[in-house]
């Protein structure tokens, strides 16, 4: 059974495509399905509504991880690293810098 979030966040978005933290709950949401192409493509359109994002990174580079996509999850890990580091989210930047190492 798909998660019950899904339909609702697509809604959401339907309305404002805009809406980062609708792309990051949809995202995270596939991702506890195990869907991680859908919530790479979601993740990615919340980084690109908000670069800023920097738990985005985060989740997208896991996504990544799972795909075996490691390239892009590189790419993903540095750029997360930057912008966390410059948003002061420590937390982040350490899961993403434990993330990268593990490639």
């Amino acid at each position: 059974m798909p998660n019950p979030r899904i339909e609702p966040l697509k809604k959401v978005l339907a309305i404002d495509p805009n809406d980062e933290v609708a792309w990051f709950g949809l995202g995270k949401a596939y991702m506890e399905d195990a869907n991680f192409e859908e919530a790479a493509t979601a993740l990615r359109q919340c980084i690109a509504v908000k670069p800023a994002y920097s738990a985005a990174y985060y989740a997208l580079a896991q996504s990544l991880k799972t795909l075996n996509h490691l390239d892009e999850c590189r790419a993903v890990c540095a750029a997360g690293i930057d912008v966390s580091t410059k948003n002061g989210d420590a937390m982040v930047t350490k899961n993403l810098k434990a993330l990268k190492g593990t490639l």
